[in-house]
């Protein structure tokens, strides 16, 4: 049976996440493909909000032993290519692993066919005819001597994740919020003032879309472990459950994640219902959806091999410091611009 509080549990994060997703346009693939195609800032910046966030609120759990670090894995080959196949796979599918499946809730077909890819790459990695590659790719781990997943600091992370975080906030703050609220007029932090039109009729800014994304990070960690997973949020791995489910009818495959990635569309559905903005989308020409497919497929192949996707490395590994996801976000950003240049920007 399944168990009703991580069912309950899993799902009300995914549901919060999915709306703060999509009332701020939160997508790292947007965030990494605009520095090079616009030359615009404004994501990236608010993913490092995101990060710093995480590192201050895994660093104080840590401490308090609320919570135990566990970094992911870091494979010589499987971390790099896994790493660059994701990014070039997102830029075809026209979003992240997250992104995606919020933009699922909104209506946008092109985003279902992307998933179907990501499910799809992930289970045929996992367990299908891509198994071979990924044995063969993850063949070569790098670990301490015990066996355990390297992390840059060890048993400081905690210490030093807190140190980070509160340094680079704070930097993050007074060098790029502050200025931006002067330029608005507006010199006050926190302002209560038209909350409800602010939540639910207008775009969140940046900022604020940074710093609760990493504080819904920091209240889904103890949440899964209490259900059995420690680990912060993720996206592949529990669509990849959801397959595995349906393929077996095994429900050992369903856990705390399945059921949070689930909560995810739904948070994109009530955001863009709340805020007007649902709409059935398809696009015109067959070939987009296609490419989002492919890029769906690389997404899949991509997170399995590099043991997790954006939102398993970068911002729930990278704030621990773990070597693996450090080398998989940098594999991601470099795919990322690849095929931004490839397909927008050559001649």
């Amino acid at each position: 049976m399944v168990d009703l509080m991580v069912l309950l549990s899993g799902i009300l994060v995914g549901i919060l996440f999915g709306f703060v997703l999509q009332r701020g346009r939160f997508c790292m693939n947007s965030a990494f493909r605009d520095i090079i195609l616009l030359k615009e800032y404004k994501l990236v910046k608010s993913v490092i909000l995101a990060l710093t966030t995480c590192m201050i609120g895994f660093g104080i759990m840590g401490l308090a032993g609320i919570v135990s670090y566990n970094p992911k894995g870091f494979t010589l080959y499987g971390s790099i290519i896994g790493g660059l196949i994701f990014g070039m796979g997102m830029v075809l599918a026209a979003g992240c692993a997250s992104g995606t499946t919020y933009r699922v809730g909104e209506g946008m077909m092109g985003s279902l066919v992307a998933l179907l890819g990501l499910g799809l790459g992930a289970y045929m990695t996992a367990a299908g005819a891509l198994s071979g590659a990924k044995a063969a790719l993850q063949s070569v781990p790098i670990t301490n001597a015990d066996g355990t997943s390297l992390s840059v600091f060890g048993d400081l992370t905690s210490i030093f994740g807190l140190i980070i975080g509160a340094v680079g906030f704070a930097l993050a703050i007074y060098f790029w919020v502050l200025p931006v609220m002067k330029e608005k007029g507006n010199d006050k932090f926190l302002d209560f003032s038209d909350l409800k039109v602010k939540i639910f009729n207008t775009g969140w800014p940046w900022y604020t879309v940074g710093i609760i994304i990493g504080i819904v990070n920091i209240i889904a960690w103890p949440l899964s472990a209490a259900a059995g997973r420690n680990y912060p949020l993720g996206i592949t791995a529990g669509w990849l459950g959801n397959l595995k489910y349906l393929v077996s009818g095994d429900e050992a495959n369903l856990n705390w994640l399945t059921w949070m990635v689930i909560g995810v569309v739904l948070g994109g559905l009530l955001g863009s219902v709340i805020g007007k903005e649902f709409k059935l989308r398809t696009p015109k020409d067959a070939k987009v959806l296609l490419l989002q497919f492919i890029g769906g497929i690389l997404m899949g192949f991509g997170a399995v091999v590099g043991m997790g996707c954006n939102i398993g490395n970068l911002l729930s590994g990278i704030p621990q410091f773990s070597v693996g996801s450090i080398v998989v976000a940098g594999g991601i950003v470099l795919g990322c611009w690849i095929m931004a240049y490839i397909m927008f920007m050559r001649e």
